[in-house]
């Protein structure tokens, strides 16, 4: 097998990047920028393949590596994570050890702030308990990923028109499509802290767009599980916006959501025809 890093970057020079990712595979960089090219370069022996873009939106980002990607297994990241020496045969033997695997996420060292995982135990990953994993913790059988067709949404993730929740969004595609996910202890490298480029705070926008994000994740249950979010997580969501005023902007966020599917659904129809 081989493994192939696909890196959302925006305004960077790609060879200083390989560099301070410490990549040592195969890799495509997406590189959002002020103009559209192509290139390639070889870092550490491994072949470097550039595409630069000047749309914007991590989810384009990430469909436009994943089109381009070759390796066996593909493993996702970002411009901030650095990779550990040696992170290509604990991804490699992961997969090797279970052949049934088609989604592994990975562990990775975060800044505390930021940490909304960590598994301490090899498990599948399920229903319950998917929503946690960032994308950067990712790596799949690109084989698995094309036959069932998923890829990333465009209306989630940094910019978008929706602030976050792309990789919750496609792990919830993985698991509705068939495919099997599992968790692996092994930590492959760490996050080097920055500010968030979305989270601006628990303020208005920040309650909306998770309304439109359960639509997506929870369908008709969107309500109830946004009741539930704010209930578990209170006190420290609900400080500037007390729960009341957040779950109304929730629920408005959740109008907007069964709108945005309903043109989904009308953007399907009309490209089928």
């Amino acid at each position: 097998m081989r493994l192939e890093v696909l890196a959302a970057a925006v305004d960077k020079e790609p060879r200083r990047l390989a560099e301070d990712m410490n990549l040592q595979t195969d890799a495509v960089i997406v590189n959002q920028c002020d103009h559209e090219d192509s290139d390639k370069f070889s870092c550490r022996d491994r072949e470097i393949r550039v595409f630069s873009m000047k749309e914007r939106g991590v989810g384009l980002s990430r469909n436009t590596a994943l089109s381009y990607a070759k390796g066996d297994i593909v493993l996702f990241s970002d411009e901030d994570i650095r990779f550990y020496e040696g992170y290509e045969e604990q991804v490699l033997a992961a997969f090797a050890k279970n052949p049934a695997a088609d989604v592994i996420t990975f562990n990775f060292k975060v800044d505390e702030r930021r940490a909304t995982y960590y598994n301490r135990e090899a498990r599948a990953i399920r229903w319950h308990n998917y929503g946690r994993y960032p994308t950067y913790s990712v790596a799949a059988r690109l084989d698995s990923l094309r036959k069932k067709d998923i890829c990333f949404s465009l209306l989630f993730g940094g910019g978008a028109k929706y602030s976050n929740g792309e990789d919750s969004l496609f792990l919830h595609d993985c698991l509705k499509k068939g495919l099997r996910l599992y968790a692996s202890t092994e930590e492959i490298g760490e996050e080097i802290y920055r500010e968030s480029t979305w989270f601006k705070g628990y303020n208005e926008k920040f309650f909306i767009d998770r309304g439109v994000l359960y639509v997506f994740l929870y369908g008709t249950l969107a309500r109830m599980m946004a009741l539930r979010f704010l209930l578990a997580h209170r006190t420290v969501m609900c400080r500037e916006k007390k729960l009341p005023e957040a779950y109304r902007l929730m629920k408005k966020g959740i109008r907007l959501g069964r709108e945005e599917q309903k043109k989904e659904r009308e953007h399907g129809r009309e490209a089928a025809q």
